[in-house]
């Protein structure tokens, strides 16, 4: 059973996540932002993971900690699912359209982390949600998976489109790099016969 569950609490959040990364995409989302529980079902429903999150922050102040530290709770939860990560695929990429947008995402689940965001948005607000945090929830995922995550989007005009390909293209490479291959028979997916974590 490749699952994990992380609970995280501070003077700034509450936060509890589950994950199973042999789901079917089955997502219960609940952090009191809208735009953001939208993007996190859309991860949960293109990596097959099965995604829990329950989510109270100081959202009297702005969105930052809660979205923040979800990427942090979560990144944790889904690096203990993976365990030592032996048998995965470990490298995936996906290029993802949405209507006008392209965004190119690469996944290395190395046990190292690294974010390269190459991703701009012409508007600083969806709805209500501050569109700076989508890099700071993939930068905060990242760190606490560890893993090395580049995301690009290669050309965009509208922020929903821009934000959702972003998730969306990340839902595709991660299903595909934590993936069995039943090639590797259980074997590390290094030549150094350990992924760092």
């Amino acid at each position: 059973m490749r699952t994990g569950a992380v609970m995280r609490k501070t003077k700034e959040t509450d936060i509890a996540v589950s994950v199973d990364l042999d789901g079917t995409g089955a997502a219960k989302i609940a952090t009191g932002i809208g735009f953001f529980d939208h993007m996190l079902e859309q991860l949960a429903r293109h990596s097959l993971i099965d995604i829990d999150i329950r989510a109270a922050g100081d959202l009297h102040i702005d969105q930052h900690h809660t979205v923040e530290d979800t990427g942090i709770a979560l990144g944790q939860a889904v690096r203990q699912a993976l365990g030592d990560r032996a048998g995965i695929a470990r490298f995936a990429d996906v290029l993802l359209p949405m209507d006008e947008t392209l965004t190119r995402v690469a996944v290395d689940v190395s046990g190292r982390p690294f974010l390269v965001f190459r991703t701009i948005f012409a508007q600083a607000k969806i709805g209500a949600f501050d569109t700076e945090l989508v890099r700071e929830f993939f930068q905060a995922f990242a760190t606490h998976a560890a893993m090395t995550l580049h995301v690009e989007t290669l050309y965009g005009e509208n922020a929903h489109h821009i934000a959702e390909s972003a998730f969306k293209g990340l839902a595709r490479a991660l299903r595909a790099a934590i993936t069995l291959d039943p090639r590797q028979k259980g074997a590390i997916p290094s030549t150094k016969g350990m992924l760092s974590c």
